[in-house]
């Protein structure tokens, strides 16, 4: 007897320790970022399921070629990114003792009744490893009240256990176990913030040069990006040198059709700065003319700003230790932005990102960004480039069920008249007057950012347009392109090199939906990646039917 009754008393004391803590908040989602062909993975926004490991997901594509007076106002049509990444259903938080994950509960602010639909904005925060991207994002949810105190009590325990005292922000957006031990980003974690009004979502991408590809597929999707830059004397250094993350994420968010960039200046508070005025300038001098070459207009598309992720200061409220920055905090300067010229009258495009199956009654789940034209319950639409008819049995914009949704919102669809191995991510919703273009063979203009030998005829890469990713061909060289003048050469090139600007003829190995740049950016613009690196930047100018 006194046995058992020792057991039951350490079951039900086992049991009180167990019970996990639920907090009332909405900390992070990661984006499901999706493998090349041939990927299992599924998501299941019901269960509660430790995170997936993602294969690459990168897309993404140049628009450099602007200001070389090549078809200057065509990358302005539409300010929002290439692919639709969107969000999956369950965030993930640790248990208290037995790390169990529970699914918090979103804090929805609520709306009036008749007040009008806030914008949604997707900012992506990019920069180097430890820049202290992931901590800002932290501390701005903390901010505007997504993240309670209670969580990041708990958070800053968890973390001081660990010996890893600053980086208990970053947890709110690092929900994954890994990312918190190693304390680096991997997958891009996602989180809404909403200001008086715009309604935000932060795409928190990973700054080490291993998940490049998972950093463009959130820069792709982005209206906004927030370049993070560390102050502390030698980490600004490493971050800009040539391999650096600060480089190649400058020129990603812009190719990947980002058109204002906010350069943050984080650690202002680390002792070897202490807000100094000198050290912030000396940051900008260096940044600007490189910001300039990838195709920033400094004054009119970047904005510098200094800022400590750690303490808060200068994210909502002016700091008072820095009274030499006189322009608007971080959130206030966000919410003054005016608004992205989006059109809903434009045809129907959703690129697809991830796909589900919640259970087998209930339909498909597609995730992807609507980059243009509205879609409405009960709408039937094309999957591309499938032509399946499909009907749209209900919608989710940031996991808010909603009966219709406009362009640059993320959405969460559920389809009837298609099966989940049907899709594949890189896929197009369209209306059905208005389909998308299809096929195998382009012209594209090329810049080849990053290349030690040459590429001739015949030369094999990854292809990355809008979410799709494919392998490709460059099966002829037409001319090359006068950077300066945007002269075309009269006679056709053998091969071309780095820094060099050329049109060559693409051919993917399978059928992919593409628009022209001219007409459609977003499905337009693409990178070439090898070897891990990003090769070359590029537009389609041109589609060419195929030969039976």
């Amino acid at each position: 007897n006194c046995a058992s009754l020792l057991n039951n008393d350490f079951s039900t004391s086992l049991n009180v320790d167990a019970k996990p803590f639920v907090p009332n908040v909405h900390a992070a989602e990661f984006i499901p970022t999706f493998r090349p062909k041939g990927s299992t993975e599924t998501a299941e926004p019901t269960a509660v399921a430790p995170p997936v490991e993602n294969g690459d997901a990168e897309m993404a594509a140049g628009d450099t070629w602007e200001q070389k007076g090549s078809e200057p106002s065509q990358a302005e049509a539409e300010p929002g990114g290439d692919g639709g990444q969107a969000e999956e259903d369950s965030p993930q938080e640790e248990g208290m003792e037995e790390e169990e994950e529970v699914v918090p509960t979103p804090k929805v602010v609520p709306t009036q009744p008749n007040a009008p639909k806030k914008e949604h904005v997707n900012v992506v925060f990019i920069g180097h490893v430890d820049a202290g991207k992931s901590t800002i994002g932290g501390q701005i949810m903390y901010l505007t009240g997504m993240v309670d105190k209670r969580t990041l009590e708990k958070y800053e325990r968890e973390a001081k256990e660990k010996n890893r005292e600053t980086w208990y922000l970053s947890w709110a957006l690092d929900t994954n176990q890994e990312e918190r031990d190693k304390g680096k980003t991997v997958e891009v974690g996602r989180a809404y913030f909403e200001t008086e009004k715009k309604h935000f979502t932060i795409l928190d991408a990973p700054g080490h040069k291993s998940f490049v590809p998972n950093m463009i597929g959130g820069a792709s999707q982005a209206d906004l990006a927030v370049l993070v830059i560390s102050a502390r004397k030698g980490e600004f250094e490493t971050g800009f040198e040539k391999g650096g993350q600060t480089r190649e994420h400058a020129m990603l968010a812009k190719t990947a059709g980002v058109k204002h960039l906010i350069v943050l200046v984080n650690k202002m508070d680390d002792p070897t700065v202490n807000w100094s005025l000198e050290r912030y300038e000396e940051c900008k001098e260096k940044l600007v003319p490189f910001l300039k070459k990838v195709g920033f207009n400094p004054r009119k598309d970047v904005h510098f700003m200094p800022c400590s992720g750690l303490t808060g200061a200068n994210l909502k409220e002016p700091a008072e230790y820095c009274p030499w920055y006189i322009g608007l905090p971080f959130i206030p300067h966000l919410d003054s932005l005016p608004n992205f010229n989006r059109s809903s009258d434009g045809p129907v495009r959703l690129p697809i990102v991830d796909k589900f199956i919640i259970c087998h009654d209930m339909g498909t789940v597609i995730l992807g960004k609507l980059e243009s034209g509205s879609i409405s319950k009960a709408q039937q639409l094309v999957m591309m480039p499938n032509r399946h008819t499909v009907e749209v049995l209900s919608l989710l914009s940031d996991d808010v069920e909603t009966d219709d949704a406009s362009p640059g919102e993320n959405l969460k669809l559920r389809l009837k008249g298609i099966e989940e191995e049907e899709i594949l991510p890189g896929f197009i919703l369209c209306n059905a007057e208005n389909l998308c273009h299809t096929g195998r063979t382009f012209d594209a203009q090329i810049v080849i950012i990053e290349h030690k030998s040459i590429i001739c005829p015949g030369y094999n890469a990854v292809l990355h347009i809008h979410t799709c990713i494919e392998e490709v061909q460059i099966t002829a060289l037409i001319c090359l392109v006068d950077k300066k003048t945007g002269d075309k050469s009269k006679t056709r090139p053998r091969f071309v090199k780095q820094d060099q600007v050329c049109i060559a003829r693409l051919r993917t190995a399978g059928t992919i939906c593409l628009e022209t740049f001219k007409d459609f950016p977003q499905m337009g613009r693409f990178t070439l990646r090898d070897e891990g690196k990003t090769i070359a930047i590029g537009k389609v100018l041109k589609l060419v039917a195929e030969k039976d």
